[in-house]
C-alpha cells in the first residue's frame, strides 16, 4: 500500500507579517495550523517531532529580513541549505546539520506508518529541504499554508504529487509528473 504524506506549511506568524526571520525562537501564529485543521478530527493524535522545526538562523534570529539579505544572496544561500552546502550564520546551523535531522524527522514518520495519510505541519525550508531530498529541481518557496504531496511507495520510492498548493491564494504551485523518485539515502 502507498503511504501518503499531506505537508502543510503552517499559517501566517506574526514574524512573517512583519518580514523577521524565523527559525528556532517562537513567533505565535496568526492561526494555529494543526489545531485547526485537526478540529474537525478530535480523535486523530497530533504528535509534535523537534527534528521538523525550522533552520536556526542563529545570529539573525528575530531580525528582519532585510540584515539576511544585507549579508547572503538569498536564493543562494536557501539552496544551499536544502542541498546541505550552507556552512551556517554564526551561532546557527550548518546545512549538513539540518538537512541530516530533516531527513532524520521524515525517516521515522515514513516508518511508523506504511500506509494510509499522514498531515505533517511544519516550516517552509524543513518542507522544501524534504521536497529537495526527493527532487532536487529548484522550487520557489512554500506560501503560507500551502499543501504539498509525497506518495511512499512500498518499494520506498518516494514521488511528489503536488508541490505548494496554495488553496489560500497566497503564491503559485507546481504540479510534478507522475514517475518517482528515488529513495532517500542516508
Amino acid at each position: 500500500m502507498v503511504l501518503t504524506l499531506s505537508l502543510v506549511r503552517h499559517g501566517q506568524t506574526q514574524y512573517n507579517a512583519q518580514h523577521r526571520l524565523q527559525g528556532w525562537c517562537d513567533s505565535p501564529l496568526t492561526q494555529a495550523t494543526a489545531e485547526e485543521i485537526l478540529g474537525d478530527h478530535p480523535s486523530t493524535p497530533m504528535v509534535t517531532d523537534l527534528d521538523l522545526r525550522e533552520f536556526g538562523f542563529g545570529d539573525l534570529e528575530a531580525r528582519p529580513e532585510a540584515e539576511l539579505l544585507a549579508r547572503y544572496d538569498s536564493e543562494k544561500m536557501f539552496a544551499d541549505v536544502v542541498h546541505g552546502r550552507f556552512a551556517g550564520i554564526p551561532r546557527g546551523e550548518t546545512g549538513p546539520a539540518f538537512l541530516a535531522r530533516v531527513d532524520q524527522a521524515f525517516t521515522r514518520i515514513e516508518q511508523s506508518h506504511s500506509q494510509g495519510h499522514v498531515l505533517v505541519v511544519s516550516h517552509g525550508l524543513t518542507l522544501r529541504a524534504y521536497l529537495t531530498m526527493i527532487d532536487p529541481r529548484p522550487t520557489r518557496p512554500l506560501p503560507n499554508a500551502s499543501i504539498s504531496t509525497v506518495q511512499v511507495l512500498p518499494d520506498g520510492r518516494r514521488r511528489i504529487v503536488t508541490v505548494g498548493l496554495d488553496p489560500a491564494g497566497q503564491g503559485a504551485h507546481h504540479v510534478f509528473g507522475a514517475s518517482p523518485a528515488p529513495a532517500l539515502t542516508a
